[in-house]
């Protein structure tokens, strides 16, 4: 069952892996190498706020960004790049990723071309952009636009960059559980 409360971040470093894991699936989406890759985040130290803990993520997942070379990357950073689902994709696992694209459903076609576009032009990636509410037309021009641009290094940040502001938009969507004392793993 999805959370619907994160636990209080104070206390976060302290719960089970379980329960850390639950918390990046709903902040980010659900991936093993994301798990791997920002548990010991998690588990390292005491944060003040989820947006706080957010930015130490990311940090993280620009360290393995620089670890890449633009012929090869990390096969970690493209694990969790790929973690994101395409735009506009019917079979979409989290919920969270399910309701921020709604505005994009309709006539896929299109879309899902622009998808095998973007994914041509900069293998191992996937097009990862914070929607916010933005309509289609709006966003398939941002996707034509970074497409022609053809900047490797620059979609790899901006993909970290977008999918840590998702994840504040998300932390800032659900409360904290201040009753919620310790994990049980659940």
């Amino acid at each position: 069952m999805p959370l619907e409360r994160l636990p209080p971040i104070a206390l976060l470093h302290s719960y089970s892996d379980l329960a850390q894991t639950e918390v990046l699936d709903l902040l980010f989406e659900p991936s093993p190498a994301i798990h791997a890759t920002l548990l010991p985040v998690i588990r390292t130290a005491v944060y003040s706020s989820y947006p706080d803990l957010i930015d130490v993520c990311q940090i993280k997942l620009l360290s393995l960004a620089a670890k890449s070379a633009e012929t090869e990357p990390h096969p970690v950073l493209l694990s969790v790049l790929g973690s994101h689902p395409r735009l506009g994709e019917k079979n979409i696992e989290s919920a969270q990723s399910v309701a921020e694209q709604a505005n994009l459903q309709g006539e896929s076609e299109e879309l899902a071309a622009l998808n095998r576009e973007y994914e041509e032009a900069f293998p191992g990636l996937r097009y990862v952009v914070f929607v916010n509410g933005r309509e289609r037309p709006e966003i398939m021009q941002d996707m034509r636009a970074r497409i022609e641009r053809s900047d490797y290094s620059r979609e790899v940040d901006g993909a970290l960059q977008a999918m840590c502001d998702i994840a504040k938009d998300r932390a800032s969507k659900l409360p904290e559980d201040t009753n919620r004392k310790q994990s049980n793993g659940n």
